[in-house]
This record gives structure tokens, C-alpha cells and sequence, in this order.
């Protein structure tokens, strides 16, 4: 999700809430406690010059249960970052705590947004020989050559 869309989300909802992709929420009480563009240069093992941009939101638990984030509040500190950092629409990152720190790729159901599992993958397969998807094949449809025995003393050993 880019942040343009979640900025026309946000005002058709009456709350904010984060799900993740395994269907448990987000506490209620969350804060979202930066919102930042991250920019990432790199090389990827075939050596490749990359870079990346996203629009970084960081949440977070406190101990205060009666913290309620609204989704106007979200959507002006949207707004303030877009001002102050110049931050551009770029795909929305979230970061959240479970057992460390993960990342998560953002979606909306209809009701709620969806905290989606990133993964990682070789951007250069081709050059660093990650085959392509082995063929199947069926055992019982390979052919079988026959094999020459070898005999004593016919030098083959």
C-alpha cells in the first residue's frame, strides 16, 4: 500500500486498527511512534546497483490502556511528515515488535490493515546460479539404457 491510498482510507474510518496476517490485532493501545522515509542503496550479489524508498511507520505498546490512536490523528501526523521530511509516496513499511523487530509489508481488508510477512529473495539469480524451477518427473516414465557389464579381464576394471 503506497501512502496516498492509506491518506484516503483514513478518513472513512472511525478506528485504526493493525491486524497481522495470522488474524491477531494489534493491541488497541498502540502508538505510532515514527513515520519516516527510509532509503536503502545496495548491491545485490550479482552486482547490481540497487536503491529502494519506502514510507517507514514504526508502532508500538505502552503501558497506557486507554491510548486510542484516531484515524484523523494518523492522518495529520501523516501530513506533518510529508511537510517537515519531504517524505514522497513510496509502499508503506511497517515495523513491529513481536520476539524482534519485523517488517511488514501493509494491505487493507475493507476493515482493518493487514500487517503482510516480507520475506527475502536473490534479485540476481540468474547471476549468482540459483537454478530455475527443477522439472518433475515421474520415475516410472524415465527410460533405461542397459549398462555394459563389465568381465574380467576384458580391461574395462
Amino acid at each position: 500500500m503506497k501512502l496516498t491510498e492509506i491518506k484516503e482510507i483514513l478518513p472513512t474510518l472511525e478506528n485504526v486498527e493493525f491486524q497481522l496476517e495470522n488474524g491477531t490485532f494489534v493491541p488497541e493501545h498502540f502508538h505510532v511512534t515514527e513515520v519516516g522515509q527510509i532509503v536503502k542503496k545496495f548491491i545485490d550479489c550479482g552486482g547490481v546497483i540497487r536503491h529502494e524508498k519506502a514510507v517507514n511507520f514504526q508502532l508500538w505498546n505502552a503501558d497506557d490502556y486507554e491510548h486510542r490512536l484516531k484515524p484523523g490523528k494518523l492522518l495529520h501526523i501523516i501530513q506533518l511528515s510529508e511537510e517537515k521530511l519531504g517524505i514522497e509516496d513510496s509502499e508503506i513499511e511497517v515495523e513491529y515488535q513481536g520476539e524482534t523487530i519485523g517488517k511488514y509489508d501493509l494491505e487493507f481488508n475493507g476493515r482493518n490493515f493487514v500487517l503482510k510477512n516480507k520475506t527475502t529473495t536473490c534479485l540476481a539469480q540468474e547471476a549468482c546460479g540459483i537454478p530455475s524451477e527443477k522439472q518433475k518427473k515421474n520415475l516410472s516414465e524415465l527410460s533405461v539404457k542397459p549398462v555394459s557389464a563389465c568381465t574380467p579381464g576384458s580391461g574395462c576394471c
